[in-house]
């Protein structure tokens, strides 16, 4: 990643983020949009292409994982991602708002009808920081959170940052530590610790 990086949500402008979206015209939507990128990690290009095929179990039902399709993925990275619950119950919410809906049908659609294009799902989010008035933030932020606060997390899931690389669908190690954000609190704990 050249150039300045994201910057990391902290919980107090996610919530800020989840309240102003209750005041858009598709807010549930919306809430998808933006926990996609915070609970599951994905990019835009993934968020704009991803159908409910990918996202529902063999009974037609809103399943525990995301399926992310190699053709929608950076690189053709496909992985599955555990779903976190407050994604799965959005996703449970808009999914029973069109019911019949094809399981080729985008999660995200456009006001126009179709799917949302990636830079669109960019603009979304541009928009959304710019009326929060959260600099430095844009639709890599939601992504640069789920792998910082996954790396974070990951000793009381005795899970490596093999797996967080695996999660984000990172082709190299180096790659997903340049995603994580330091924590110079953290760091004087840690070596008070020694």
């Amino acid at each position: 990643m050249l150039g300045r990086q994201a910057k990391v949500l902290a919980p107090v402008a996610l919530r800020r983020a989840l309240a102003q979206i209750r005041h858009h015209p598709y807010p549930e939507r919306d809430r998808v949009i933006l926990l996609l990128s915070v609970r599951a990690g994905l990019r835009a290009c993934e968020i704009a292409g991803l159908t409910w095929s990918m996202v529902l179990d063999a009974r037609g039902r809103v399943g525990v994982e995301l399926a992310v399709h190699g053709r929608i993925a950076k690189g053709a990275s496909g992985r599955r991602i555990p779903m976190h619950p407050e994604l799965r119950a959005a996703l449970r919410v808009l999914y029973g708002m069109s019911p019949g809906t094809c399981p080729d049908a985008p999660v995200i659609f456009s006001a126009k009808g179709g799917a949302m294009r990636p830079n669109s799902i960019v603009n979304w989010f541009v928009q959304l920081y710019a009326a929060l008035n959260l600099e430095g933030c844009s639709s890599h932020s939601g992504r640069r959170t789920f792998i910082t606060e996954a790396a974070r997390k990951l000793h009381k899931a005795g899970a490596s940052l093999r797996d967080v690389q695996l999660l984000a669908g990172h082709q190299s190690i180096e790659t997903t530590q340049r995603y994580i954000d330091g924590d110079s609190h953290a760091q004087r704990k840690l070596v008070s610790l020694l």
